[in-house]
């Protein structure tokens, strides 16, 4: 098992970033036993939570003997409280850096597979929320979605008032990341909406495997979200269990989630 940490200059956000990969390219090889067939590798492109880093799915998680376990590779940059959207007025494009950028430069990296259905992306919390945004706005790139406890609140914050508070974080935090509020249905941090343009473009909408604990404070997003997909036929597997917003609850259901997608 390979495991890099890996600085580059992104593009997308002007300036050089930082993302952890699990590589499984090496495997003893037993006498007698006949090779492994070497074959490019399936990716996960894996997304952290609010507060996180790019060290946390290697740090608090199973995902480094997952990636071993079921070969595949795993990429983990860091979404620094942004939620994974575009900043424009900032310049820095989240979006573009985890659904577009990152997956160009890991293929010329490393010895990935480029095929659509062995390209992955997910995330927990507000990573789970990145993984469905840019899962679906870059639907080209990734076949499947792995969303864990997802911090999906557009459904909460669109058309807030400026006294809007969650206890996490307040409206002018909301309108730094996710712009005018008041214009927030409908556009491209919608989930709802870029599956409605999909279908509408009769494009390829990728499967969504969603989970989140029957104790989390997320729960009733997670439920709403999961109605619009029954109500829009969309194919997913949806979870829900004993659990709270936890590492325990996270691994448990990674390993799940990662079958789920190589299957």
């Amino acid at each position: 098992m390979a495991t890099l940490q890996v600085n580059f200059y992104s593009k997308a956000l002007r300036r050089e970033v930082t993302f952890n990969a699990l590589v499984p390219l090496d495997e003893f090889e037993f006498p007698g036993m006949p090779k492994a067939e070497k074959k490019p590798l399936k990716a996960l492109y894996l997304l952290n939570g609010y507060s996180g880093s790019y060290s946390d799915w290697i740090s608090f998680s199973r995902i480094r003997e997952l990636s071993d376990k079921h070969r595949i590779a795993v990429f983990m940059p860091a979404g620094e409280n942004n939620f994974y959207v575009d900043d424009e007025d900032k310049g820095s494009l989240y979006g573009e850096y985890v659904g577009n950028e990152l997956v160009e430069f890991t293929r010329k990296m490393f010895p990935l597979s480029h095929e659509r259905e062995d390209t992955f992306i997910g995330g927990l919390s507000m990573g789970g929320y990145g993984a469905i945004r840019n899962g679906f706005k870059y639907a080209e790139h990734f076949s499947q979605i792995i969303a864990l406890s997802s911090a999906i609140i557009t459904y909460k914050i669109a058309n807030a008032s400026s006294d809007y508070t969650d206890g996490i974080a307040d409206y002018k935090y909301f309108t730094r990341v996710f712009g005018d509020l008041d214009q927030l249905q409908g556009s491209d941090k919608d989930p709802e909406a870029l599956v409605l343009g999909l279908k509408e473009k009769k494009s390829a909408i990728p499967a969504i495997y969603m989970a989140c604990g029957t104790e989390d404070f997320l729960l009733d997003v997670n439920q709403r979200f999961h109605d619009f997909l029954v109500s829009e036929q969309v194919e997913h597997t949806y979870v829900e269990s004993q659990g709270g917003h936890t590492w325990d609850f996270w691994n448990e259901y990674i390993e799940k989630a990662i079958l789920w997608a190589i299957q």
